[in-house]
């Protein structure tokens, strides 16, 4: 989002490490933090509990304090008026997803368990996860190979989500979001992923970080790159 000199920058990037609760009660960033640790588990790298995705889902449920950060890094920009009254309105439609939906999962657990969803082992919280979907747990993509990739692969919109849809496309955004909105801790979700990410926002507003370098910088031919022009030469077409 550009930065208009008339919006007003408050407040400062989000504490990764902050325990304190904006939207959640202290059961429900429990009950969030154990299923996003499903979503997105730890194994020989960090998940979702470690790059703190519960904290970015927290901030961004908590109303329209820490929606678009100033380009700068230094905190968040100040909504009013129209801008302030939408995004209240889409936060409450979300609020109440994730009220009624946290509120399903555990009541799932208990009937299944006796035990809060958060208390679960792991292969129980899959079950559970299964259950509240309608969907079976989906198997490891193995990117190169023949085999098709059957994950559905999410947008970027949560407008019209149910529970689990949202919560599994803010476990992602939360993962590899900018730090300053609370998850990606420690750019732990960029180095995961191999991408070299700017140490602030404002690394990409005055040049310090550049992506430059991993652009082709040689000739080339368009045919060569667009297999059906290559083929349209080839068969004697002119271009």
């Amino acid at each position: 989002m550009t930065l208009k000199s008339e919006w007003e920058i408050v407040g400062a990037p989000v504490d990764p490490d902050t325990t304190e609760r904006l939207f959640f009660t202290d059961a429900e960033w429990d009950t969030v933090e154990a299923a996003t640790a499903r979503i997105m588990p730890t194994d020989q790298d960090p998940g979702a509990r470690e790059a703190r995705v519960v904290v970015f889902i927290d901030r961004y449920l908590s109303g329209i304090d820490y929606v678009y950060a100033a380009a700068d890094g230094s905190g968040f920009l100040k909504m009013s008026g129209k801008y302030a009254d939408a995004w209240r309105a889409r936060m409450d439609e979300m609020q109440n997803v994730y009220r009624h939906g946290l509120v399903r999962l555990d009541e799932l657990a208990h009937s299944e368990s006796g035990r809060r969803f958060a208390d679960l082992s792991d292969a129980e919280a899959d079950h559970l996860l299964e259950l509240l979907s309608g969907a079976p747990k989906p198997g490891q993509v193995t990117l190169g190979t023949k085999e098709p990739v059957t994950t559905f692969l999410q947008g970027s919109f949560d407008e019209g989500l149910d529970f689990f849809s949202a919560l599994c496309l803010h476990t992602r955004q939360g993962f590899y979001c900018d730090p300053v909105y609370g998850g990606n801790k420690e750019q732990m979700g960029w180095k995961f992923i191999g991408f070299p990410g700017p140490k602030s926002l404002k690394d990409t507003m005055d040049g310090t970080y550049s992506t430059a370098e991993y652009f082709y910088q040689g000739e080339f031919e368009w045919e060569d790159l667009i297999p059906q022009l290559k083929a349209y030469r080839d068969a004697g077409g002119t271009l």
